[in-house]
């Protein structure tokens, strides 16, 4: 189906272009969103009449969403959500759900603005884009926490706290696997050693005694030769 753009829309054209849509999104979207009119002889006359007008109303939203959008752009907005302990939410953050809690901050925001692929799902930080405009759009963080605390160190560390405290909880294990390790090792015990061998003496043959040791010995032992030419007393 071929339409007239009456504002400028993503990915297709700017305010003017004549453009080839599928019936369903101009019959569901673009037509009753005033976005476009069907491309037609009459409706090419009645825009080109209007062109001027619309074109004036188009730059004074312009000018408003830009005001909104220097105040909105890279702010961060707290959702507070149930989740396990690995992270993943019990539910899910939706378009809606986001509105909200810009509209909380005094922004007036439609869900249709809220530009999210798919819900968000886990803890963390997140950016989305709003749509103030065809032609403005504003950056935002949303801040996904089970409790506001949580909220303000994931805001101050731009992370979500789940993955610091699997990353302690690691470090934790492996610092105790570490001194289980050492405690559990046997202690070495010094080996003993032998005392040395006395080492004999140089120039004395080993195992041969000289005359004086055997003497010493043979006193020690009460042992007296008679000398020689004396006869023993009887």
């Amino acid at each position: 189906m071929e339409i007239i753009l009456l504002e400028r829309i993503e990915k297709l054209g700017s305010m003017g272009d004549v453009v080839t849509v599928k019936p369903g999104f101009a019959r569901n979207y673009l037509l009753p969103q005033k976005k476009a009119l069907r491309a037609t002889k009459e409706n090419l006359a009645k825009f080109e009449q209007q062109r001027v007008q619309l074109e004036a109303d188009n730059r004074e939203r312009r000018e408003e969403a830009q005001t909104v959008a220097d105040r909105l752009d890279g702010l961060a907005f707290v959702v507070i959500r149930q989740a396990s302990e690995g992270g993943q939410l019990y539910g899910s953050v939706s378009a809606r759900d986001i509105a909200e809690a810009i509209g909380e901050a005094g922004f007036k925001i439609g869900r249709r603005q809220i530009q999210l692929d798919a819900p968000i799902k886990s803890l963390g930080l997140h950016g989305v884009r709003v749509s103030l405009h065809p032609e403005v759009s504003a950056s935002v963080t949303l801040n996904v926490a089970r409790t506001k605390e949580e909220a303000k160190i994931q805001q101050r560390q731009g992370r979500a706290v789940i993955g610091q405290e699997e990353e302690q909880t690691a470090a934790g294990k492996a610092e105790a696997g570490a001194e289980t390790a050492a405690e559990s090792a046997p202690e070495k015990k010094p080996s003993a050693k032998k005392p040395a061998a006395a080492k004999p003496d140089a120039g004395k043959p080993v195992g041969k005694k000289s005359r004086a040791e055997k003497a010493a010995a043979a006193a020690d032992k009460g042992e007296t030769k008679p000398e020689a030419g004396k006869p023993e007393s009887e």
